[in-house]
């Protein structure tokens, strides 16, 4: 049986932590009192964030936040005027050293390149001046359309450092879902590369670009970088990115804006329709990462943060303007985290001696198969803290990697949030305790709260949707160019909260847990319940890799439960695994929780950045068209579902006569 808390902190690590310096110099006795105090008072809040940190303005906020315009259109750092890089690149002049290292990059070859904190302040500068050339202006959006390369935070903070706005695109996208993004933001220019390498093969990104040109994306500027062979440019648009950078001078300062004026816009895909554009500030981008990573996840100048992920998600910026913030090194790997060897992660931590280690639940997994011995023979000592983001954990996975990877000595941080609120909603921290799969609690100043349909706050144990009742700086200030979606989306559904689209429940010890997408809520028999909670059950079981559980139309329940599943290697036969996984989530959640079917394939439907498309899914198995599929990571995984071995576990009349006896209990 699982330690209720496997984790807890020692008093010598909580007490040199940045959260209990934070507490003391506001006069908190502990983190609850903080969380409630910033939930209630958020315009106190993020001032002392802003204050505690000596996060750089050229000229003071007169008021952190004013709502004149209601919950969804708040104000923030009125008056006051910034740039982003001020407090990324420009502060480290006068409290590090140039020979700090900021980047340590790593190829997939185990080719590695470093730089100095004095190196990318220079080259940061260079490649503002060639933007400026190209007559950049505030206001212009960017596309940077690169792998994760050095190169590509030096082109991150000079897009920025010029007051335009960033535009980070997928490193795996093709040309259509690049010419859509680039139309939709009106993008001037782009920052590429000739090719990337994943799993030892190059992946053209220059040639996306030209194709994305043919679809009508409109740019006057493409940046390349070459690598390996010479490659032909196009006159008058395309610049040659090392040979005119060389020629700039090193002295561009960083052009002072609004502090609330856009820095990135970030596009997320939705269920249906057009990718939703995100717009994130100057203030916006400082605060919330500040907030986030220095303060709840304790980052700090002497930490190297590995949290592998690409510049199109989230992760990717949060990971390097973080790092910056903090004046830490940031460890990048280029490519996959299982090649050339299925625990390159464990090989990163040890060569680049790593004190922060991000992880997707996906990752661990896909390590599990090959057992301990995947991740047992690295030096792992360095690690202080690991940080899990992306999608819920089962079980089975939290305690592998806990005792493998952590060592049982460090805790694992689980973060959620999104693009949308620009980092996290649920996080862990120093000062709460570690129980498998959840989360130590709400991010401060965010109001979280887990609700009904109607907005009224749930019990401790009861799932719901997980809201915001309080502004964020981190939030969205809109959709770009869709104002009316933007309330649609978020605010409309339960007046004066924020829906996040997420089902969650709290449990009697405060901890919080993710139970997946709101949207893929399954009510049967009048329970509700998240598909999260009954994969765990699946997977935990030892006869699956991975599950996703779908609700599909029933005309005696309202719904029925479907799962597509990847059997473990050494799993009975289908028919038997089918027969066990039923019996066992009948006994767990329920009779009327018993599968109609199993389809068993080789792979599930993921998004780009490892999240299930259980949407896919369901469309899928009832012959539907599956929407908008350009975040979709792997299109065969469609149509193995429409081929995978189908298998009805339960005899027809059994399944129904037990939803019948059930059918009356209605939680």
């Amino acid at each position: 049986m699982t330690e209720q808390f496997p984790w807890r902190v020692s008093d010598a690590v909580k007490s040199a932590s940045r959260m209990t310096a934070f507490l003391a110099t506001y006069g908190l006795p502990d983190l609850p009192s903080l969380r409630s105090k910033a939930d209630a008072d958020p315009a106190w809040f993020w001032n002392a964030i802003f204050e505690y940190f000596g996060l750089a303005f050229d000229r003071p906020y007169e008021q952190v936040l004013l709502l004149e315009d209601g919950i969804e259109h708040p104000r923030w750092c009125v008056g006051g005027r910034t740039n982003l890089t001020l407090s990324c690149i420009d502060r480290h002049r006068q409290h590090t050293s140039s020979g700090k290292i900021a980047i340590v990059w790593s190829a997939e070859d185990g080719a590695t390149r470093s730089v100095t904190y004095g190196a990318l302040d220079e080259q940061v500068q260079r490649f503002a001046a060639l933007l400026d050339a190209r007559g950049i202006k505030p206001g212009d959006v960017v596309g940077l359309f690169m792998p994760m390369l050095p190169e590509a935070v030096v082109a991150f903070m000079a897009i920025v450092r010029v007051g335009a706005i960033v535009l980070p695109l997928y490193s795996g996208y093709g040309s259509g879902s690049v010419a859509e993004r680039l139309r939709a933001a009106g993008a001037r220019a782009v920052a590429t590369v000739s090719v990337a390498f994943r799993r030892g093969a190059p992946s053209p990104m220059k040639a996306v670009i030209d194709a994305a040109v043919e679809l009508g994306a409109d740019l006057e500027t493409i940046i390349v970088l070459t690598r390996g062979q010479p490659m032909d440019l196009t006159g008058g648009r395309d610049v040659d990115w090392a040979r005119e950078a060389a020629l700039m001078p090193a002295t561009r300062a960083a052009t002072i804006v609004d502090a609330d004026a856009p820095a990135m816009l970030v596009y997320t895909s939705g269920t249906s329709g057009a990718p939703k554009g995100t717009v994130h500030t100057h203030c916006g981008l400082m605060g919330k990462n500040t907030l986030d990573v220095l303060l709840c996840l304790d980052l700090n100048a002497e930490d190297r943060l590995l949290w592998m992920s690409d510049m199109g998600w989230v992760i990717g910026p949060k990971s390097i303007i973080a790092t910056l913030l903090a004046g830490a090194t940031l460890v990048i790997a280029e490519g996959a985290p299982d090649w050339p060897e299925p625990g390159r992660i464990g090989r990163l931590v040890e060569d680049h001696r790593v004190t922060f280690c991000g992880i997707v639940p996906t990752v661990v997994r896909q390590m599990m198969r090959f057992g301990p011995e995947v991740i047992s023979g690295y030096d792992l000592a360095t690690l202080r803290a690991t940080v899990s983001s992306g999608e819920p954990w089962n079980e089975d996975a939290w305690l592998w990697f806990f005792r493998y990877v952590c060592r049982e000595r460090i805790p694992i941080l689980n973060y959620a949030g999104g693009t949308e609120i620009g980092g996290a909603i649920l996080i862990g921290t120093l000062h709460d305790p570690v129980r498998p799969c959840a989360f130590g609690g709400a991010v401060p100043g965010v109001g979280a709260d887990i609700v009904n349909p109607e907005g009224h706050s749930l019990p401790d144990g009861e799932a719901g949707e997980l809201v915001l009742r309080a502004p964020s700086i981190g939030i969205t200030r809109g959709l770009w160019q869709a104002p009316e979606r933007f309330i649609d989306s978020y605010w409309r559904a339960i007046p004066g909260c924020w829906v996040q689209g997420d089902y969650a429940k709290r449990d009697p010890d405060g901890l919080w847990f993710l139970l997946g997408r709101s949207d893929d809520t399954i009510k049967i028999a009048g329970k509700r319940t998240g598909p999260a909670e009954l994969e765990s059950i699946l997977v935990e079981s030892g006869l699956l890799v991975e599950a996703a559980v779908v609700g599909i139309p029933d005309p005696i329940a309202g719904a029925e439960l479907a799962c597509a599943a990847v059997l473990a290697d050494d799993a009975p036969s289908p028919e038997r695994a089918a027969r066990d996984l039923s019996d066992l989530l009948a006994a767990s959640a329920g009779a009327p929780f018993r599968p109609a079917f199993f389809v068993f394939v080789d792979l599930l439907p993921r998004t780009r950045n490892q999240k299930i498309m259980r949407r896919v899914i369901r469309a899928a198995l009832l012959g539907e068209p599956p929407g908008d599929l350009v975040a979709l990571l792997n299109p065969d995984a469609i149509e193995a579902l429409g081929h995978g071995l189908r298998i009805r576990p339960a005899r027809e009349r059994v399944r129904r006569a037990e939803l019948a006896e059930q059918s009356g209990d209605r939680s």
